[in-house]
């Protein structure tokens, strides 16, 4: 098993985009996900982009007594 919803996918292809069968296996993963609304995701955090957000955000003892 590929581990896609295929009969959701489908259902969202024929429903929700009114996409003939053929026209719906016709596509591939990509356009399917831009056609549903599914903006592909940012790349994962490399090391230099956790090193600045430790720089820019740095885990320390300074705690506001309230």
């Amino acid at each position: 098993m590929s581990g896609l919803d295929w009969a959701g996918l489908l259902r969202a292809g024929l429903s929700r985009l009114h996409l003939r069968p053929a026209e719906f296996w016709a596509l591939t993963p990509w356009e399917l996900a831009l056609m549903l609304g599914v903006a592909p995701g940012e790349a994962p955090m490399d090391r230099a982009r956790m090193d600045a957000l430790l720089r820019q955000y740095p885990d320390g003892k300074e705690q506001a007594d309230g």
